[in-house]
């Protein structure tokens, strides 16, 4: 648990139980409200630019960007380029 999630715990925990359900209450409304509000489909879509278009156009023709590499493979090259 991070740092700033106890310091929450023990701020909340110091709090009569009207302050604490104001404080549930609005994490509640706030988190809900928040996770209604996205999805997919508000993600703004834009075209991509020469970065993007360079590193597709690299997928496409570069073998190796198509190869799966597992995890401490991966890890084990990129220590050895070091």
């Amino acid at each position: 648990m991070s740092d700033i999630v106890l310091d929450v715990m023990r701020t909340i925990e110091k709090m009569d139980d009207n302050s604490a359900k104001a404080v549930f209450d609005w994490l509640s409304k706030r988190f809900q409200e928040t996770a209604q509000l996205l999805t997919w489909d508000d993600i703004e879509e834009v075209e991509p630019d020469e970065f993007d278009l360079e590193m597709m156009r690299e997928i496409e023709n570069n073998l190796e960007c198509k190869e799966y590499v597992p995890e401490d493979e991966m890890f084990a090259r990129l220590l050895a380029n070091k």
